[in-house]
């Protein structure tokens, strides 16, 4: 067999653990970033939260100003390029740390595990953080069975009604019929006749309307839950017992007419109706709070809108004085692989903080020098804008423009965004210019806002009306976008006046 030599040649993506580090805390959130910060002080003994001292001045770039940006890059730069403190530099000059590890290597792989890694040392707690930040509050059921135990039941009708609880889903309604339950039980003492005194009971429980097993039926119990002299309660009954098809084509001519009722009557009733809950489940066990802290804020002052970095999504940590001077002293080996393993560490993790709050401030400040527009006069000037037009700003990966964007958050005069919000297709207008559809989005409901109740626009005619204003879009693209700000078409808009 005759040998040959054959040369290939290809490319491969190589990462060092700093770059590694880095990509990884970039795309981290602002509570899971301090959730690594507090697991990296608490396993690197060389870590330690800087004291408050004279508060200094947040980083902060001009938007109006690329002389300014550039100064500051330049600044930043520099110090980013100068050791962290003077302990840290009398450190490096007396030790061998290289500057640069090993590509596609780990920590672990150079450096011997003195302590816990961030990752690991956090794990222990990763099951009470998220149990804590998304533990459920009392769901429907549990609200349903204390309403029981406070009802006198025999104990073959507390089995029905334990039953009749499991079978109620999020929203209140009830999934099987009253039949279905008496077939599942499979005994010959539970009858209809019990089921039904059963789910009774349960339909007069908390909140008003549980239990039904439709539309109509939970209204129906609500109504009658209301006090007799309610004014219209008769009227509403009827319709809503009777003329429930019309009600939800809002065929109210028809409605008038078998009802005999004139239009400020059925205004009357509808309004009644409409105080009504469709979805009684959803007032119990849906009260979880979402907290969103802000990387950013930008404010305008003296005319220019300037970004800052809010100072307190993550404490300022520096290198320990007092551990780093005791590498010269100590006496084993141990010791000193000890001290320069976890400062090499905390060396790199303090410059990829640095560089992940750099990022994150350019990628802001160009957000900001693009929709300079929304923030003077709302969604309606918003520009189109994609990672690709960022990404050749800042001279950075489109890949890098996604993670920075994502969970990240902006405290504007107009409320809070996150990043991602600023970023949105564009349609062609008749001058040849462009047209995000955030800013297409916002005339849709300004336009909807301003409609005839009784003649509301249908999609076709919002198609005219923005061509009127040298916009074109499809009638499909309309809908989409309507359905997207949740929207309903025409036909279920109209309502009397």
């Amino acid at each position: 067999m005759k040998q040959s030599l054959q040369l290939k040649v290809g490319q491969q993506l190589t990462m060092t653990p700093q770059l590694q580090q880095a990509i990884r805390l970039l795309q981290l959130s602002t509570l899971d970033l301090q959730q690594e910060i507090q697991s990296a002080l608490d396993s690197n003994p060389l870590l330690e939260v800087e004291e408050d001292s004279d508060s200094p001045e947040p980083q902060s770039s001009n938007s109006q100003s690329e002389s300014n940006a550039n100064e500051a890059e330049s600044k930043t730069t520099s110090a980013e390029e100068a050791p962290s403190n003077d302990a840290d530099s009398e450190w490096a000059e007396r030790s061998d740390i290289p500057e640069d590890l090993p590509v596609d290597s780990q920590w672990e792989d150079v450096y011997q595990s003195s302590a816990p890694s961030s990752s690991a040392a956090g794990s222990a707690d990763d099951d009470y953080n998220n149990d804590y930040r998304h533990g459920s509050s009392e769901s429907l059921q549990d609200h349903l069975r204390w309403q029981l135990n406070l009802s006198r039941l025999s104990e073959l009708d507390r089995i029905v009604a334990d039953a009749i609880i499991d079978a109620i889903d999020e929203k209140g309604r009830l999934t099987v019929s009253p039949e279905e339950l008496v077939d599942a039980f499979d005994d010959d003492n539970i009858e209809i006749e019990e089921v039904n005194a059963v789910l009774h009971l349960i339909q007069q429980f908390d909140p008003p309307g549980v239990g039904g097993q439709d539309l109509q039926e939970c209204l129906l119990i609500q109504l009658r839950q209301l006090s007799p002299d309610t004014p219209y309660l008769a009227e509403a009954l009827q319709i809503v017992e009777q003329h429930m098809p019309q009600l939800g084509n809002r065929d109210y001519n028809q409605i008038m007419r078998r009802c005999r009722l004139k239009e400020d009557q059925l205004r009357d009733t509808l309004a009644l109706i409409q105080t009504l809950n469709p979805t009684p489940g959803d007032c119990v066990g849906n009260d979880e709070t979402e907290y969103v802290v802000p990387d950013v804020f930008v404010s305008k002052k003296e005319g220019r809108w300037l970004v800052e970095l809010n100072p307190d999504i993550a404490p300022k940590i520096q290198i320990n004085s007092h551990y780093a001077s005791l590498a010269k002293d100590s006496g084993t080996s141990s010791d000193k692989d000890y001290i320069r393993d976890n400062l090499q560490e905390a060396r790199w993790f303090i410059k990829s903080l640095q560089s992940r709050n750099e990022t994150l401030m350019k990628v802001a400040t160009k957000i900001v020098e693009y929709q300079r527009g929304f923030l003077e006069y709302g969604d309606e000037a918003m520009k189109p804008l994609v990672l690709h037009d960022i990404a050749d700003a800042v001279s950075m990966h489109e890949s890098t423009i996604s993670r920075v964007t994502t969970q990240k958050y902006m405290h504007t005069p107009r409320g809070i965004y996150e990043l991602k919000y600023f970023f949105s297709s564009h349609v062609s207008t008749d001058t040849g210019g462009e047209c995000s559809s955030t800013a297409i989005r916002a005339l849709i409901k300004k336009l909807i806002a301003a409609e005839n109740p009784k003649k509301p626009l249908s999609d076709s005619k919002i198609t005219q009306l923005l061509a009127e204003q040298g916009i074109k879009v499809a009638r499909r693209t309309i809908a989409k976008y309507r359905e997207s700000l949740v929207i309903p078409p025409s036909n279920e808009r109209k309502r009397l006046v």
